[in-house]
């Protein structure tokens, strides 16, 4: 018969098989008999202590009072057959394994080819496909021993189904019921070289933990298994259930160290395609000196050039520059999941570029004369109404359906589409109205600020540059506004604002000009703010400094509106100089800098600190979404020596480095947030009782209006998300993957800054919903924004040139440039414009640059599968979605052509498509998730 001690130990013994005394199945009948149990309650001191008045005295013996209470038998009647019965089927039903049936679905990429053998195929093609994997599923318990509980299956083959040809695999585990939950699954590719995209992988059939049922666990992966021949590490995938690092089960908890060590890699060797690494280095991999001497470049990164650090490669130093990475004939790395999806790398971006750069621009280039500018205005618009015949081999238009059409064999017409902004007005782009309205609503809304000192002084030394006092004087200012007030109550109603491109241009001034064909200045431009809520220019300064050479003087003039015919003309070519400083910028800056590169080292960091299954990993993943492919693209073909920035945007060859220059000097990460941004610029102040708790200088700023919204919608979210996850301070002190993860950010990704003050410290709520809030901020809202309007805005090149050929006319008022300005300004203004090949180059890099992807993820439209797990995130969550729906709703009352609010480009325009608001028009919110382009 069954003891006591039997009963007592099988729930803790049965752990993998019974245990050895456990007696066999022919387990005698016990009669039905009558048991007697009485019970009795034991002697019990019932007592009194009386304590002794002085704490050294020892308590005096305890008086023991004995009572003694006698209860009547209990009889129970047991049925010693149906005891047994019950426990031997508990028994056996505790030891039974269930068959669980796993569905792993996947997209197969064959080699490195990244074309997927599932594309293209006949839907109804159900062909079965070879196919081993080994799988293991992982229990969140381990067994009394302290093992892992595991169980293994493999796949032989799969199937292909659907229109959209994945291929699934099944495959049986036999799970005990004791196994516990599941929390992962491991995956080995044991195929020869197929690299497969594995979407989900699906069990049916688990044992409940809690009940006699069987339940159903879903591993959302979306991630590239490598054969075992190219990646032997352990591919490893969590399931939804978010866990800070102290509460990881047992049965989890090497499986967590071990996916971010293998993340981390150990920083040596040159990394191959299906490497998963993430590990920094700095940016040495921008010059081509073994090519030719004037593709050599300084390294970013370090005291002498700080940067944000990137991805590291890995690669060889050059033959000529041993500081230098040399070049590599495939590819740059990304680790695999940073990788586009087979949708996005087949139907848009980044196999679009490529095209862009490497078929389009090359006929062009082949077609056009490199200093050859448009003769006519006309000349300009035929590219959108009548296009140019160009050589191809057809395939152009499929890539490029936008820019290129089909026209025969051997022909195709390279045709761009007529921006909307020249659609509505053709010559709007000459007025003021419109070089005002685009600093607030354009695609640079980050650089316009208030004017807070006068008189306005530059900060370089003197004796490089020239009198740091601004030749815009007081008088000249009360004149341009029809003395309505004076300068200084100008400045106290807070009525003056500026584009201040001086300080940060003229050091580059003379250097860039002495690359010949191109001409920068230092400049000022100064607005007022109208009555009726509008910005008015008033007056441009532009500033030369004495030569290198010595050979010209200091030059420094100031062009104000005016109706006198030659001086409007000079006023026109002001502002064109002012927009291609602010083309620079905005590229190289507001977008490159603080959106691509500054992200890159918070993506890194995240992936090799915060584990899968961590809950601050989980909310910003879906914000990272492709920026390190873009960023790697970009190295290699836009911002590279010789690259489509240089050649085309007026910085040339100095414009990475003066990239680095705004880094050390500028950028901030707690200033990257929008009202702080907004505060910084001077042009919202702090009031708990205005909306948003800011009062905007400029109430009619569509950026900053739209912006705000979003913010707030994105920091209530990150809010309750994080006040969730982190009951209390010392959760958030004590999380040691966050706290390692921000800890990198700062010292080793932001290195060149890491001593700086203002970092914050992730101590508090407030902080870490602050940081969280900012990190999203940047990789949706701020992305989108100087992001999506560029063909838009700049698709007409006039409107934002991206270089000026030659210099002020009046610069020199004695050479022949001034003469054929003086009797011909608009031949003269074509002349400084970009030549044909710069400017249809950028129209055809930012025609793809703006395009949204078949794929593309709108915010707050996808609820992550990890955040579904939690209700009260849940409920977050759909709230977020409803004040992202309420800006939809204000956007397409607007009229905006489409709904933005994207999730992984990120952003805040297409401004171009809104009807106007109020005189200076009214930007709308696009917001992708994250950084696509």
């Amino acid at each position: 018969m069954l003891s006591p001690l039997h009963l007592h130990n099988m729930p803790l013994n049965c752990h993998g098989k019974p245990p050895a005394s456990y007696p066999s199945k022919n387990i005698p009948s016990i009669a039905k008999t009558r048991y007697r149990v009485t019970k009795s309650v034991l002697q019990q001191n019932l007592s009194t202590n009386q304590h002794a008045a002085a704490p050294q005295e020892a308590a005096p013996p305890i008086a023991a009072v004995p009572k003694v209470i006698q209860l009547p038998p209990i009889t129970i009647d047991i049925d010693g057959a149906a005891v047994i019965k019950a426990v031997e089927s508990a028994v056996i039903d505790k030891f039974k394994k269930l068959p669980v049936k796993c569905v792993i679905t996947v997209k197969r990429i064959i080699g490195s080819d990244k074309e997927s053998t599932v594309d293209h195929e006949d839907p109804n093609n159900h062909e079965m496909v070879a196919g081993r994997l080994r799988l293991t599923l992982y229990s969140t318990e381990l067994d009394r021993s302290g093992r892992e509980k595991t169980v293994t299956a493999y796949t032989e083959k799969g199937t292909r189904r659907g229109e959209d040809q994945l291929v699934e695999f099944e495959c049986s585990f036999s799970v005990p019921r004791t196994f516990g939950k599941v929390g992962a699954v491991t995956v080995q590719n044991e195929q020869e070289d197929e690299t497969l995209l594995v979407s989900t992988i699906a069990l049916d059939g688990l044992p409940s933990p809690t009940t006699t049922t069987t339940t159903s666990l879903t591993f959302n992966c979306n991630s590239h298994i490598s054969p075992l021949s190219q990646n032997r590490d352990l591919r490893i995938f969590f399931s939804n259930k978010s866990y800070l690092p102290a509460q990881t089960p047992d049965g989890l908890k090497r499986l967590r160290d071990l996916d971010l060590e293998n993340l981390r890699g150990d920083g040596t060797g040159e990394r191959k395609e299906s490497d998963r690494i993430y590990d920094y280095d700095v940016y040495n991999d921008l010059a081509d000196p073994d090519s030719s001497p004037y593709l050599a470049r300084p390294v970013l990164g370090g005291p002498e050039h700080p940067y944000p650090r990137r991805c590291r490669t890995g690669r060889g130093p050059t033959k000529t520059d041993k500081k230098t990475e040399k070049k590599s004939s495939a590819s740059y790395y990304v680790p695999r999941d940073e990788q586009f999806s087979a949708t996005k790398s087949n139907e848009f971006q980044l196999n679009n570029l490529r095209q862009a750069v490497h078929a389009v621009i090359p006929t062009i280039v082949s077609i056009t004369n490199p200093k050859m500018g448009f003769p006519f205005f006309t000349a300009i618009d035929s590219l959108y109404n009548q296009g140019l015949i160009i050589p191809s081999n057809g395939l152009l238009s499929t890539y490029l359906p936008r820019v290129v059409k089909f026209i025969s064999f051997g022909k195709e017409l390279l045709q761009y589409e007529t921006p909307e902004l020249i659609t509505r007005d053709r010559f709007s782009w000459l007025t003021d109205k419109e070089f005002a309205r685009e600093t607030l609503a354009g695609l640079n809304p980050y650089s316009i600020q208030l004017v807070k000192e006068w008189p306005l002084t530059s900060k370089l030394d003197p004796k490089l540059y020239g009198p740091p006092e601004s030749a815009i004087t007081k008088e000249l200012v009360e004149k341009e506004i029809g003395g309505v007030m004076t300068v200084e109550e100008a400045l106290e109603k807070k009525r003056l604002f500026m584009l201040d491109y001086h300080d940060l241009f003229l050091p580059y001034v003379n250097q860039v000009r002495d690359l010949g064909d191109t001409y920068l200045y230092g400049s000022r431009t100064l607005f007022f703010l109208r009555d009726n809520g509008t910005l008015q220019p008033i007056a441009i300064e532009l500033t030369r400094p004495a030569s290198n050479d010595q050979k010209l003087e200091p030059w420094k003039q100031v062009y104000t509106p005016t109706s006198e015919p030659t001086k409007e003309w000079l006023w026109k070519f002001a502002k064109l100089n002012v927009l291609v400083q602010d083309s620079a910028y905005h590229q190289l800056i507001a977008h490159w800098l603080r959106t691509h590169c500054a992200a890159e080292p918070f993506i890194i960091a995240a992936n090799r600190q915060l584990s899968a299954m961590h809950p601050i990993y989980r909310l910003l993943h879906p914000y990272f979404r492709y920026t390190m492919e873009i960023n790697a693209f970009a190295r290699a073909q836009l911002i590279n020596a010789g690259g489509i920035i240089e050649s085309c945007f007026s910085a040339g060859k100095y414009s990475m480095l003066f990239s680095s220059v705004v880094y050390d000097q500028v950028w901030r990460f707690d200033m990257e947030a929008l009202p702080a941004d907004l505060i910084r610029r001077g042009i919202a102040e702090e009031d708990p009782n205005a909306e948003h708790g800011l009062k905007l200088a400029i109430q009619d700023y569509p950026f900053a209006n739209d912006g705000l919204i979003l913010w707030d919608a994105i920091r209530e979210w990150v809010s309750d998300y994080v006040n969730h996850y982190y009951p209390h301070t010392s959760t958030i002190e004590d999380d040691k993957e966050l706290q390692a993860w921000w800890t990198e950010v700062r010292t080793v990704g932001h290195g060149d800054k890491k001593d700086e003050p203002w970092w914050p410290v992730l101590n508090t709520h407030e902080n870490l919903i602050q940081t969280l809030s900012t990190i999203i901020w940047v990789n949706s809202g701020h992305h989108a924004a100087v992001n999506f309007g560029q063909y838009g805005y700049a698709g007409y090149f006039p409107n934002r040139p991206s270089v000026a050929r030659t210099k002020m006319p009046d610069e020199d008022p004695n050479d022949d440039e001034y003469t054929e300005f003086l009797t011909k300004p608009e031949s003269a203004m074509l002349q400084c414009l970009p030549s044909q090949r710069q400017a249809t180059k950028v129209m055809t890099i930012l025609d793809v640059l703006s395009t949204h992807s078949t794929d593309e993820e709108y915010i707050a439209d996808k609820m992550e599968p990890s955040w579904e797990e939690a209700p009260a995130i849940k409920g977050a969550f759909e709230r977020f979605r409803g004040k992202v729906m309420e800006l939809t709703g204000i956007i397409d009352g607007r009229n905006l052509d489409e709904g933005l609010l994207n999730r992984n480009g990120a952003g805040v325009v297409p401004y171009e498509l809104l009807k106007p608001r109020s005189e200076s028009g009214v930007t709308g919110m696009g917001v992708p998730n994250s950084i696509s382009i």
